[in-house]
């Protein structure tokens, strides 16, 4: 769910300065808290009530004051998620525990275990108390003076006056130069009392963790299992073949010299074929290029063999050796997608680094239909995802395709 934008999320962000807009914003919080300070006084009673309906909640009487007090406390809260949501333009969300079909005792059961009323108990003591004080602030400073001075004039007090209307100008700067700030300070504390999800969404992300860290461990497993059937298959074949040829050299060397110059020829052609298996297998782990002139560079060569046009647009830093190698992969996987799938015309990476994310865009112009959960982005997904990144897929029926990769990582 999100919130929809109102007046107040942009002056939240970049308070109005001196003017007519500014003044009349501010009005407009200074209401907004005296609203919340009225609501801090019904929120107080609620916090009472219920308070003193613990050590009586065997009797019916402190059953009766709970099953009227929870109830309000739900609708006040809710009313506050609701402003909260809206003026600063997030989800503020409440998950209670379901009560449909319970009657009056087994309901009061379900509520005492249930966290979200509980943080409804701790948020109307807050209201009652500490955010009712910074709800006062904007409109203590603003009516107060001008309060005092008209006390001042009804009772001919002119020593009190005097002094009330000296007061004013400071008082009103005051207001100027808080009323935001205490307001958004009041948002912020209410949208993380009332938040229900808050904890829910901090428990979904380790599982997302826990599970990206289960898929390295897995693809890692699975890719030393075919390091090594490549050694086995590809150079140590060759090496061993090559072995043979000179053994069998070195017998006829003064039996059939010819023989034994073919077999040597022929150990020299294999060891040169085990040798680039050997480069091969290095630059699938780490190319050499990223080591020697990092990301930029090896993304550049990636682009010289795909058969269209690529325009490579990267500004970035030397990055940690593990997430320049991840980058890499995911890249030439985008562009072997392009090459293989899209039937473009060409295509694009672009990317930058703002000192903590690493952000980068594989595109093209070719036919939609890109499957985030095909076989290629998905291993793209898994390589991203175990440096905690996160994989974007668009690849709208208009046709196109961008593949957005974002990392958290320090330059080096």
């Amino acid at each position: 769910m999100e919130a929809p934008r109102t007046w107040l999320a942009p002056l939240l962000a970049a308070p109005a300065g001196l003017g007519r807009s500014g003044v009349v914003e501010r009005l407009r919080l200074t209401v907004l808290s005296a609203g919340h300070a009225a609501a801090g006084i019904a929120a107080l009673v609620l916090a009472l009530l219920m308070t003193g309906s613990f050590p009586a909640l065997l009797s019916v009487t402190g059953l009766l004051i709970l099953w009227l007090a929870v109830p309000l406390a739900a609708h006040l809260t809710q009313a506050h998620r609701s402003v909260a949501a809206r003026l600063l333009d997030e989800p503020v969300i409440a998950r209670y525990a379901d009560t449909t079909g319970k009657n009056p005792v087994t309901a009061m059961t379900v509520w005492i275990r249930d966290p979200a009323r509980w943080r409804d108990f701790a948020f109307c003591w807050f209201s009652g108390t500490g955010g009712l004080l910074m709800s006062l602030v904007p409109v203590v400073f603003l009516a107060g003076p001008p309060v005092h001075v008209i006390i001042g004039l009804a009772q001919g007090d002119w020593l009190w006056f005097t002094a009330a209307a000296a007061m004013c100008g400071p008082s009103l700067l005051v207001w100027w130069l808080l009323t935001v700030p205490m307001v958004r300070a009041r948002l912020h504390a209410d949208r993380a009392i009332l938040d229900h999800s808050r904890g829910e969404r901090l428990r979904e992300r380790v599982d997302q963790v826990v599970r990206s860290r289960s898929a390295t461990v897995d693809h890692n497993e699975a890719e030393l299992r075919r390091i090594e059937r490549d050694l086995h298959d590809g150079a140590q074949a060759r090496i061993v073949a090559a072995g043979m040829n000179v053994g069998l050299a070195e017998k006829l060397v003064h039996t059939d010299p010819d023989t034994a110059v073919a077999l040597l020829r022929e150990a020299q052609d294999t060891t040169i074929s085990a040798l680039e298996d050997l480069r091969t297998l290095v630059r699938g782990i780490h190319p050499p290029i990223l080591a020697d002139r990092g990301l930029v560079s090896g993304i550049e060569a990636l682009a010289i063999p795909i058969p269209i046009p690529v325009t490579v647009a990267l500004r970035l830093p030397r990055l940690a050796p593990p997430v320049e190698s991840a980058a890499y992969f995911a890249v030439a996987e985008c562009l072997a997608n392009v090459a293989k799938h899209a039937h473009a015309t060409r295509a694009w990476v672009v990317g930058d680094h703002d000192g903590d994310t690493l952000r980068l865009t594989v595109g093209d112009d070719g036919r939609a239909g890109a499957d985030p959960g095909g076989t290629g982005l998905a291993g793209v997904a898994r390589r991203v995802a175990a440096f905690d990144g996160t994989l974007t897929v668009t690849s709208p029926a208009s046709g196109g395709t961008e593949v957005r990769m974002e990392v958290r990582c320090r330059a080096i």
